[in-house]
C-alpha cells in the first residue's frame, strides 16, 4: 500500500543476498525474510520515520520533546548533576531543557535547590548546548530558565549566553505584535530563552552592566514549591493553607535587565482561562504541576485544548517525586499540552512512551498534533461520552502471532528457559485505555507462538499511544524482557515486526 514501484525496486536491492537476484531485480525467499524483518515491515510505518509533517505550524500546534531538571543523573535530593546530562538530552532529540541556576562563588551554577545535589558551572551547560544542541534535529531549542540568582550573576549569564551562543540565538524587537507563535521550519538553527522578562519600559537604559541593577518580578517557580515542601502535590494542603497562599503577595525578585532582553518566552503566572484569553500574548507562557494538569483537564478540558492551540504549556513533575519518578504524559497531551517534561534519566513506561512519541518525525523533537487540537473552530471534550466533533471513531485489530530468540531478564541463571507473554497497553483519552495480555508460552523463548487477536474500538486514536511489552512469567515475579511504543497514528498495517531495537 502506497509503495511506488522505485521503492520495491530499492528493496529488493537492499534485501537480496544474491548478486544475480539483486541485478535481475528478484527477490529469493532468503532476500524476502530480510526484507519481513527490516524497518520497511516494522509496525512503525517507515513513511514517519523522515520528518514527514507540515512544520510551518506555529509552535503551539506540536507535541516537543522536554526534559524536567536536565542536568541531574539520579534522584531530586542528593544525587549528582552534570553537563552530559544535557548532551545526552540534546542528542535524543529533547527541544526543551531545563537550567536551575543559583549564586555560585564566582560563577552562576546550576543544581536543584534547597537540596544536596552536586553543581555544575553554568557556562560549561551553555558551551554544551552551544555543540550539540542541533546534532540530532535542526529545529528549534528552548531552554527553560529558572532564575535564582543575583543581579551580578545574571549579567554573567546573560554575558555567556551572548558570547558563547551568539547569533544561535533568536532576539525579538519589543515592538512585535504577533498573533501567532513562529514555526519549527522559520526557527531552524535558533536557540529560545524561556524565562520571566521586565516590562519594555523597565528594560530600557541601562546599557552598562555596572549600572543595570534590575527590575522586580514575581519569584514563581518549582524551587520555590521545593522550599515549601512537597505537600501541596501530594494534596495535603488544608482549604484555609490554600486559600491564605492564593490572596498573599507574589514573592518578588530582582531581574537584571541585559537578562531580561534575551528571554524570548516569558514565564507568566496562569490565572485563568478566560484571564490568558483576554491578556496573555502568544510568547508569554505558563508552566503547571502534574497535579495542576490532573486537576485542569479533568475539569476543563475544552478550555485547556484551545489555550494550548495558541499559548505554549509546560507540565512538570510534582515535588514529591524525590526518586525522579515520572507520571504518565499522556493525560497531558490528551489536551493538547505541548511542553510535557520528564525525568529523562528515569527508564519506565513514561519514558518509553514519550520515546514513542517522539521516534517519528526524523526524531526532530516535534511532532504536529491531531487537527482538533489545532483548529480554531473545534471543540474537544476528551471526558465526555460524545464523539469528539472531526473524529472519526476506528477499530483496531492486532493479531500477536510468534516472536523470535527473546532474550532473557537480566540475572537469569545458565540454562533457565523464559515463559514469555505478551501485553498490549493503549494509552489514550480516558475512554481510550484498554489493557490486554496473551496466554504464557511455556520453556521457549526462541521462537514462543500465541496466534492471539485483540479489538480495540478508538475514540480519539490520532492522540493515543500503543504499548508492547514482552514478560517472563515467574512464581516469585515476572520479569521485564522489552516494550515498544509508538503513536497509534503511526501504525503501520499488514503483517509487520515489532523492532528488536524497541526493546
Amino acid at each position: 500500500k502506497n509503495i511506488s514501484i522505485g521503492e520495491c525496486e530499492n528493496f529488493i536491492r537492499t534485501y537480496e543476498p544474491s548478486p544475480e537476484g539483486r541485478e535481475e531485480l528478484m527477490l529469493s525467499v532468503d532476500g524476502f525474510t530480510q526484507f519481513l524483518l527490516g524497518e520497511e515491515c516494522s509496525i512503525l510505518n517507515f513513511h514517519h520515520r523522515p520528518v514527514f509533517e507540515d512544520m510551518s505550524q506555529p509552535l503551539s500546534h506540536y507535541f516537543i520533546a522536554s526534559s524536567h531538571n536536565t542536568y541531574l543523573m539520579e534522584d531530586q535530593l542528593k544525587g549528582p548533576s552534570s553537563v552530559e546530562m544535557y548532551v545526552r538530552a540534546l542528542r535524543k532529540g529533547c527541544r526543551c531543557v531545563e537550567l536551575d541556576c543559583w549564586d555560585g562563588d564566582e560563577e552562576p551554577e546550576i543544581y536543584h535547590g534547597y537540596t544536596l545535589t552536586s553543581h555544575i558551572l553554568f557556562k560549561d551547560v551553555i558551551a554544551a548546548v552551544k555543540e550539540h544542541a542541533f546534532a540530532t534535529s535542526e529545529y528549534p531549542v528552548i531552554l527553560s530558565l529558572e532564575n535564582h540568582c543575583s543581579v551580578p550573576m545574571q549579567r554573567k549569564m546573560a554575558h555567556y549566553i551572548k558570547t558563547i551562543l551568539g547569533d544561535d540565538v533568536l532576539w525579538i524587537p519589543d515592538n512585535v505584535d504577533v498573533d501567532f507563535l513562529p514555526s519549527p521550519e522559520s526557527l531552524k538553527g535558533k536557540i529560545l530563552i524561556k524565562g520571566k522578562k521586565l516590562k519594555p519600559e523597565a528594560e530600557a537604559g541601562a546599557d552598562d552592566d555596572e549600572e543595570d541593577d534590575g527590575g522586580d518580578v514575581s519569584d514563581e517557580d518549582e524551587a520555590a514549591e521545593m522550599e515549601k515542601g512537597s505537600s501541596s502535590e501530594a494534596g495535603q494542603e488544608s482549604t484555609l493553607e490554600q486559600r491564605k497562599k492564593s490572596t498573599a503577595p507574589a514573592k518578588k525578585i530582582k531581574l537584571a535587565k541585559t537578562l531580561s532582553r534575551i528571554v524570548t518566552n516569558q514565564a507568566v503566572h496562569f490565572v485563568s482561562f478566560d484571564a490568558s484569553a483576554a491578556a496573555v500574548k502568544p510568547f508569554q507562557m505558563s508552566s503547571f504541576g502534574e497535579s495542576k494538569t490532573q486537576k485542569l483537564a479533568s475539569a476543563y478540558p475544552h478550555l485547556f485544548a484551545n489555550y494550548n492551540k495558541r499559548q505554549l504549556s509546560r507540565i512538570y513533575p510534582a515535588g514529591s517525586r524525590v526518586t525522579s519518578s515520572n507520571y504518565n504524559p499522556q493525560s497531558a497531551w490528551n489536551v493538547g499540552c505541548q511542553i510535557v517534561a520528564l525525568n529523562y534519566q528515569t527508564p519506565g513506561e513514561p519514558m518509553d512512551l514519550n520515546d514513542g512519541r517522539f521516534q517519528i518525525n526524523g526524531k526532530s523533537g516535534y511532532v504536529l498534533k491531531p487537527d482538533v487540537f489545532r483548529s480554531e473552530i473545534s471543540l474537544v471534550d476528551i471526558n465526555s461520552k460524545s464523539p469528539i466533533p472531526g473524529v472519526v471513531p476506528s477499530l483496531f485489530k492486532i493479531k500477536v502471532i510468534s516472536g523470535q530468540t527473546l532474550p532473557k531478564p537480566d540475572g537469569s541463571s545458565k540454562g533457565e528457559i523464559i515463559d514469555p507473554y505478551v501485553v498490549i497497553d493503549v494509552h489514550g483519552i480516558p475512554y481510550d485505555h484498554f489493557h490486554e495480555k496473551t496466554k504464557t508460552v511455556q520453556n521457549n523463548g526462541f521462537n514462543p507462538v500465541w496466534n492471539e487477536s485483540f479489538r480495540f474500538v478508538m475514540k480519539f486514536p490520532d492522540v493515543a499511544m500503543m504499548r508492547f511489552c514482552v514478560f517472563d512469567s515467574d512464581p516469585l515475579g515476572d520479569d521485564f524482557i522489552g516494550q515498544f511504543s509508538l503513536p497509534m497514528s503511526s501504525m503501520a498495517t499488514g503483517g509487520i515486526e515489532i523492532a528488536k531495537g524497541g526493546a
